[in-house]
């Protein structure tokens, strides 16, 4: 079972194979730590959290890096406005981002490069992109000649022509180009800055990932992924400044893109009030429910954010764990993956095909009689799990965080005792149990296996910005 991967470059679905398949390498771009990451920021480190497990599990090992941008101008105003230095900015905000990733089960990648930590690399890079003739100085700046390198625009399929009728009316004096871009900028005394041949400066967004992804995964690199908001003009300024100041090497060989996140239908902006911080979600509903949202649609394709999408997710693991729960004393042996689930991974992460199976497995499992069949679904289940970053909770655990302050045990035990009220023919008293519980959001649901029950979520209430 060979994997397919949606290239970007090609705008096609190509097998892929690393260059040492020994040491598949793949680059992310990560945060820039100024405030709280909204969910939308959440939906690559989840996909692509999916896709280092996947290639760790072909290749057996990865080398996966996703920066942290500490240096920027709104870091800077962030730091001017509580007059603190950027480090008390950016350290308490990747905290706050490695925090929360880790709540929504998003593995530490292999390498997180700072910024701040590469400028010597990042200024080599620039040295030699002016030695060679790809960058001028001009007024302080440094800044790369977009007509130096006739690709460019090749992975937005743009044409430099339109982007210079596109470019805003107010260029930069000092610019050759409309389109050349900042590598370099001069500081002044009161912003962060570092020595340089240029003078005190500081340098621009998109060399910081060219000079960090050559220095730990090399001049040319498996996979570079992000969202589709970057593919220009980062991602594009990245090609041009990387492949330039490697002689031409290709800079990475698949381009992998997530779509957007909509909320309620609109485009997620702070002007419409509609940003989700991580944060804030996570204080409100389980992590987990907010993963399986972030994978129920095709990575590539935009996902509706909405407390409807998070709500049938909980509900869904409701389910799924209430299957887990059932099959307690079922020994499920070594847990592996299922074929079904790695064939929907492998095909351009499918993890909507992945998650289909899931319930499948589960709706399968449920019905089971035979021990061994259960053991047998019971390992598929969990291993499906695995593969998503999903159901590796006990049940227990993931119903004590829906319930509350609501005990398992005392819930069980009034299941139990309607069970035996109607046994014994008082149906009045098994009445008032299940009233009771409906009373708490508690579902009980009479099933050939017995009495299951469920929590039933409250409806999500819509958010001023929802109904606007």
């Amino acid at each position: 079972m060979s994997l397919h991967l949606y290239n970007s470059l090609s705008r096609q679905v190509e097998a892929f194979v690393p260059l040492d398949p020994a040491r598949p390498t793949m680059y992310v771009c990560g945060p820039t730590v100024y405030n709280y990451a909204h969910i939308g920021n959440a939906r690559g480190p989840v996909v692509f959290d999916v896709l280092a497990g996947l290639l760790r599990r072909r290749y057996g090992a990865l080398a996966y890096a996703r920066n942290i941008t500490d240096v920027d101008d709104k870091i800077n105003a962030a730091a001017a406005e509580q007059q603190v230095p950027i480090s008390a900015i950016t350290e308490r905000f990747a905290a706050i981002y490695r925090d929360d990733m880790s709540a929504l089960g998003v593995r530490l990648p292999d390498i997180e490069p700072a910024a701040t930590a590469h400028i010597g690399e990042i200024v080599t890079m620039i040295e030699g992109l002016v030695a060679s003739g790809h960058a001028y100085q001009a007024e302080g700046h440094v800044l790369f000649s977009i007509e130096s390198y006739p690709d460019y625009g090749k992975l937005s399929r743009r044409d430099i022509d339109d982007m210079r009728a596109g470019a805003r009316i107010e260029v930069a004096p000092y610019k050759r180009d409309a389109g050349d871009f900042v590598l370099w900028k001069p500081s002044t005394g009161d912003l962060p800055g570092w020595d340089s041949p240029w003078g005190r400066g500081r340098p621009g967004w998109h060399i910081e990932c060219s000079a960090m992804a050559a220095a730990h995964l090399g001049e040319t690199i498996d996979i570079h992924a992000g969202g589709n908001d970057l593919m220009f003009p980062h991602h594009e300024n990245e090609i041009a400044q990387s492949e330039c100041a490697h002689g031409g090497k290709t800079f990475a060989r698949f381009w992998l893109h997530n779509g957007m996140l909509t909320f309620d239908g609109e485009k997620m902006a702070k002007s419409r009030g509609n940003i989700e911080t991580v944060h804030e979600l996570l204080a409100k509903h389980p992590a987990e429910a907010l993963r399986y949202a972030l994978l129920s649609a095709h990575y590539r394709q935009p996902l509706d954010w909405s407390p409807k999408l998070i709500e049938q997710c909980a509900r869904t693991l409701d389910r799924l764990y209430g299957t887990l729960r059932e099959l307690a004393d079922v020994d499920a042996g070594a847990i592996a993956i299922p074929a079904q689930i790695e064939a929907a991974l492998n095909d351009d992460l499918g993890t909507p095909q992945a998650l289909a199976e899931i319930a499948r497995i589960a709706a399968e499992a449920r019905k089971a009689a035979d021990p061994g069949d259960k053991a047998r679904l019971k390992r598929e289940l969990l291993g499906a799990g695995l593969a998503l970053g999903l159901l590796q909770q006990d049940p227990a655990a993931w119903f004590a965080g829906a319930a509350g302050d609501q005990d398992d045990e005392r819930i069980q035990a009034l299941v139990e005792e309607r069970t035996a009220a109607k046994q014994a023919r008082d149906f009045a008293r098994a009445d008032a149990i299940r009233q009771q519980l409906a009373d708490e959001n508690i579902l009980l649901e009479d099933t050939p296996q017995g009495v299951r029950w469920v929590r039933k979520r409250p409806e999500p209430q819509k958010t001023e910005a929802a109904d606007s």
